[in-house]
């Protein structure tokens, strides 16, 4: 089996699918805003495993997103070459950073809020700089 498709939760597709293209830079693989459909995949690897952004208003998945938001856990986690570099782009981009969230003892570092109710995390490829 391979991994095609995950879902993360968003408060609001069109917004997200918006912020996870320009600021993020995501690819857009199929967006209906009328239906609130949103997938997006890694420019990186455009036919690997792509991210719907998943509605969560009114569903089980609303408090599933704030408990995870408010116990300070990211939803998913990135692997890049540069993790200065990368949060350096995201900052100019205005995504908010999370700096004093990083715990490098426990393996959190890097976080930073997809503006849609998520803690993402960046972290370094094995051949990475950091």
């Amino acid at each position: 089996m391979k991994l095609s498709l995950v879902s993360i939760p968003v408060q609001d597709p069109v917004k997200a699918h918006e912020i996870y293209t320009t600021k993020l830079g995501f690819l857009s693989k199929q967006f209906d805003p009328k239906m609130s459909l949103a997938i997006v995949a890694s420019p990186e690897d455009p036919d690997g495993t792509a991210i719907l952004l998943e509605p969560c208003q009114g569903s089980f998945a609303e408090e599933y997103q704030k408990s995870a938001f408010d116990a300070k856990l990211p939803i998913m986690v990135f692997k890049v070459t540069n993790v200065t570099a990368e949060l350096e782009k995201l900052q100019s981009a205005g995504i908010k950073l999370r700096p004093e969230l990083d715990k490098p003892e426990w393996g959190l570092a890097n976080l930073f809020e997809d503006g849609c109710g998520n803690l993402l995390m960046l972290e370094a490829t094995a051949c990475g700089n950091e």
